[in-house]
């Protein structure tokens, strides 16, 4: 009775810290992650120890199994087709060729930097490929990068997850059994994931149906809905575990990718039930893990063991990145910031205790303590620095997109919110009519729910950051009063402001504020439709087939050449419309001299343009 209640005790305390983690992460913008390790060794036998792997007497690796699969479920569940398409060749090479050097170079530096066998530093080297959605999401959360950026971050952590951990079975147990014939290991790596993808697939087939077909009682739907995905998610696991060893993730994961990109019903209710249960398990599991750290055993790894972090961190990292996202469009910041935030998670750390179980049930102690040590390490090392400086690495390399805040989720709203995520940026509505939030959300956008004139929730929705805020209501004393506010409390670059009535566009102008009168703009396109067609036909078209971009000029590749010279360099299909300097704006001769800091407005087709803005201004 002691022992339970000892464990009622530490599972209670463990919630609440992680609950608490939480609260202290969105406060002072750093993953979770970082406050969930510091408690658990705070918590561990080298400090108070409140918590030590015989508070879980044999529970341990199922508790953490049914919580791993919660979070590979959840992480899968988000992934978007739509938004792999945002970078699918580097994505497709970051987890084929990255995953083979992360796997090659770890098992390499393991075996030279701490003489270890093999077949140990092979292992090592498969748990080490996994970064994980764990580490990823809760980093993600506090640093907003450009969708393509997150999309390739969140596909290798759900994929490398699975791979990772299905091969360090199959290596495991060639390992246990002496196997090393290459044939019996991609025998048993090819039956574990078809395991995974044949049970998931089934999953998913038979939550879909129950979803859609299915009277959920419609007083308790949404609620059973979500019991219904969260009991599919587990027994996805416990099948295809039960099948064949660590197919499990590779079940929740399939699960969660085909659910997550079907028109399901109550899925924002889903996703916010699921997003809890993730944040109870996630912190029930980091802290439980970082609490069975031994320090002896790391600093019996020595210099050979930060030898290896380095490796990891330092080079193999960087290189599979750049290798990775080679011609793609991403730029050099964000490459590095890719390449600086990869840091190991919950898949590494909860498959290597079990290892090191067996292990020393094999007698191989010393393999064990090789094992733990150095996976602990990586992990410890990469998401300390990792995770707690991912903020302040994507501010000095400058891939954080430009938040712009618009007040009123109606349909001019989302619509500027269409246009300005097409091209990256991170956009954030503020609305509270429910049923507006409902259909701006299911559209895909970030909703902030709350009154756009109150302070407090404009701080909240992060105007402290906004470069640009946008009131877009369709009330002008709605959109004066947060054009006031705005400009008093936060001064962003930019305020612009939607005047529905054209007498009151001089007291925005008054403010200093940007102004679009809905009826002048509205009589002005007509005007153009009926002057300007061709051109108008064109514009309509722009976000789509056409875009006008305007880019600050900082390729050295252009600076001090003519607008004639510029022009065969460009991509076919756009040209230099005008060129700002010192505030005044014109339409460049042949003979213009393009100069470093010169604005430059680039129109033609889609492409051509990203491409373009690409080659004016690498940077960005």
């Amino acid at each position: 009775m002691a022992a339970g209640s000892n464990l009622i005790y530490i599972v209670a305390a463990i919630i609440g810290i992680g609950v608490v983690s939480q609260v202290l992460s969105d406060r002072f913008q750093v993953p979770s992650v970082l406050f969930l390790i510091a408690s658990g060794i705070l918590l561990g036998p080298e400090v108070l120890g409140v918590v030590s792997p015989e508070s879980f007497g044999g529970g341990l690796s199922a508790i953490v199994g049914l919580s791993v699969a919660i979070i590979v479920f959840e992480g899968a569940f988000h992934l978007r087709i739509e938004k792999l398409r945002e970078a699918p060749a580097a994505t497709i090479r970051l987890v084929t060729v990255g995953a083979a050097i992360a796997l090659v170079g770890t098992a390499a530096a393991v075996y030279f930097l701490l003489g270890a066998s093999w077949p140990l530093s092979f292992l090592i080297g498969a748990l080490l490929v996994a970064t994980g959605p764990t580490v990823i999401t809760p980093i993600l959360e506090v640093v907003p990068a450009r969708d393509r950026v997150e999309a390739v971050l969140e596909t290798e952590g759900i994929v490398n997850d699975v791979t990772a951990a299905i091969l360090a079975v199959v290596i495991f147990e060639a390992i246990i059994v002496g196997a090393t014939e290459p044939s019996v290991l991609l025998t048993l790596f090819a039956e574990r994931l078809g395991v995974g993808v044949v049970v998931g697939s089934l999953v998913a087939a038979t939550l879909f149906y129950a979803l859609r077909y299915v009277d959920l009682s419609p007083g308790n739907a949404p609620q059973n809905a979500r019991l219904l995905v969260l009991a599919g998610a587990l027994v996805a696991y416990g099948a295809a575990d039960f099948i064949a060893t660590e197919a499990g993730i590779a079940a929740v994961a399939t699960a969660g990718i085909l659910l997550g990109n079907a028109d399901v019903p109550y899925e924002h209710d889903i996703e916010s039930f699921k997003g809890d249960v993730t944040l109870i398990v996630l912190s029930f599991v980091f802290i439980a893990l970082a609490a069975l750290l031994d320090f002896g055993t790391l600093l019996r790894l020595g210099l050979g063991g930060l030898g290896v972090v380095a490796v990891v961190a330092l080079v193999l990292r960087p290189a599979l990145v750049f290798l990775s996202a080679r011609g793609d469009r991403f730029t050099t910041g964000e490459k590095w910031f890719m390449s600086l935030v990869g840091p190991r998670g919950i898949i590494p750390a909860s498959v290597a205790t079990l290892f090191a179980i067996q292990l020393r049930a094999e007698g191989l102690t010393q393999a064990a303590d090789t094992l733990v040590g150095t996976v602990f390490l990586v992990i410890l090392v990469t998401v300390v620095f990792e995770g707690g400086l991912a903020r302040q690495i994507a501010e000095y390399l400058d891939v954080i997109p430009m938040r712009v805040l618009v007040i009123g989720g109606g349909k001019v709203g989302r619509s500027l919110a269409d246009r300005l995520e097409d091209r990256g940026e991170n956009v954030v509505l503020i609305e509270q009519n429910a049923e507006i939030i409902e259909t701006a959300r299911n559209e895909g956008h970030t909703v902030h729910q709350g009154d756009g004139t109150d302070t407090d929730v404009l701080r909240s929705a992060g105007a402290a950051n906004a470069k640009i805020v946008v009131a877009a209501t369709g009330d002008d004393d709605v959109n004066l009063l947060v054009s006031q506010l705005a400009s008093s409390k936060f001064d962003p670059e930019t305020i612009i402001a939607r005047a529905n009535n054209p007498n009151n566009v001089e007291a925005f102008e008054e403010l200093g504020v940007r102004t679009i009168s809905s009826v002048l703009a509205t009589a002005q396109a007509i005007d153009n439709y009926i002057e300007r067609p061709a051109m108008m036909n064109w514009m309509s078209e722009i976000g789509r087939s056409g875009d006008v971009q305007e880019i600050e000029v900082t390729s050295q590749e252009i600076v001090g050449k003519t607008v004639r010279d510029i022009g065969p360099e460009l991509p076919d299909g756009c040209l230099i419309a005008l060129v700002s300097r010192d505030g005044e704006t014109a339409v460049p001769s042949a003979d213009y001299t393009v100069q470093h800091g010169d604005r430059i407005t680039v129109i033609g087709s889609h492409d051509a343009v990203r491409q373009a803005m690409q080659f004016v201004h690498p940077d960005e």
